[in-house]
């Protein structure tokens, strides 16, 4: 039986990696309004970090593996349809695709599809499905570049109907984490006297790693002494990123620290972060490393652009001598505007908050007007 309380339900693919404080992020839209959140994950065991994590005023963990929620997700439907019925909720804000089908399917409520990443509408069959429900579906990308992928994808749909609503931090809750700099090096196992360049990402293709190392093993000459490439993360390109490391020589300079729990806690070893990825959907780390106080580098495509703009440094996207370029500069002492007042401006869950309720589109598409 559904309550009277009006509830806005969140549903999740999972919470691994940033989807948590996604979660997190979306739920605090709606402190101090009428609504309460309810949040599903779809994919996950129960989990009471993660319930503190999702700061909703209910979590349900579905529990499915990732090989149950393949093909049609019948099950998933039902369990959803069930959890519908249980509150009076005006509509759902479901992230990433699979969640966004099983909503559509399974209730008849508006849906606000939140997409992390390109090429989601480019399948014709999920075209069509997101045509077929588009007098309920309406859609926000993380970045004006996913926004844009997805009108590219549904050319037909009005621009009111796919915008950019950018992810966020909680600032004083990251700053409170990161440690000092001193500590960041002791617990990274990094001299406290070296310079360093900072990349935090997997050891996959999209992250471009490749270019990273190109670009500072040409820096290096340039660089102080015992100056040290830092990437922190794991994936199957380690062995062929060491091996291009000892390729160039610089084997002894750059350092892979593997998968760090809580990385970002440790930002403040590093003099400059580096970014490469191939076309970045957003870049939750360089809001972490704005937040660290530490310049950013990044490729310039993508969504990362959107989150230096006027703060950051952009080199085009796979030029390692650019990069090399943007290293020494960064290095010579130019510096770079204050990326603590843009993250407060732009970046922060206050500014997103204002956003959400001042813009009419989203009001009313959150039934909410």
């Amino acid at each position: 039986m559904a309550t009277s309380e009006k509830w806005v339900l969140q549903f999740c693919h999972g919470y691994d990696g940033p989807f948590l404080d996604c979660a997190r992020q979306y739920a605090a839209l709606f402190v101090g309004t009428p609504y309460k959140v309810c949040t599903v994950y779809l994919t996950g065991a129960p989990s009471d970090e993660v319930i503190q994590g999702s700061a909703s005023d209910e979590v349900i963990f579905l529990d499915y593996s990732s090989r149950e929620v393949r093909g049609l997700k019948l099950r998933a439907i039902r369990d959803i349809r069930r959890i519908a019925g249980t509150r009076n909720f005006a509509f759902c804000i479901a992230h990433r695709f699979k969640p966004i089908y099983v909503a559509l399917l399974g209730t008849d409520l508006p849906v606000i599809g939140v997409h992390h990443a390109f090429g989601d509408y480019k399948r014709r069959s999920r075209q069509l499905f997101a045509n077929f429900f588009k007098k309920r579906l309406a859609l926000l990308g993380v970045s004006n570049a996913v926004r844009d992928d997805m009108h590219a994808c549904l050319p037909d749909w009005p621009s009111e109907r796919i915008e950019t609503l950018y992810n966020r931090i909680d600032i004083d809750a990251v700053q409170a984490e990161q440690v000092s700099r001193e500590a960041a090096r002791e617990y990274l196992d990094l001299p406290q006297e070296a310079w360093v360049v900072g990349n935090v990402g997997r050891l996959h293709p999209d992250k471009d790693q490749a270019t990273l190392i190109r670009g500072f093993a040409l820096a290096l000459s340039q660089l102080p002494t015992g100056s040290l490439l830092a990437i922190m993360g794991s994936g199957r390109l380690e062995a062929s990123l060491k091996s291009l490391a000892a390729e160039l020589g610089v084997a002894e300079q750059v350092r892979f620290l593997g998968q760090v729990a809580n990385g970002r806690r440790y930002f403040k070893a590093f003099d400059v972060f580096a970014l490469t990825s191939d076309h970045e959907p957003f870049g939750m780390v360089l809001l972490e490393a704005m937040a660290a106080g530490v310049p950013v580098i990044c490729s310039d495509c993508g969504g990362a652009r959107e989150v230096v703009a006027g703060v950051g440094v952009l080199f085009a996207l796979g030029n390692e001598q650019a990069l090399a370029a943007c290293l020494t500069d960064v290095q010579s002492g130019n510096r770079l505007p204050d990326g603590l007042a843009r993250l407060q401006q732009t970046f922060s869950d206050e500014a997103v908050y204002r956003e959400f309720w001042q813009r009419p589109a989203l009001k009313m598409r959150a039934c909410v007007a």
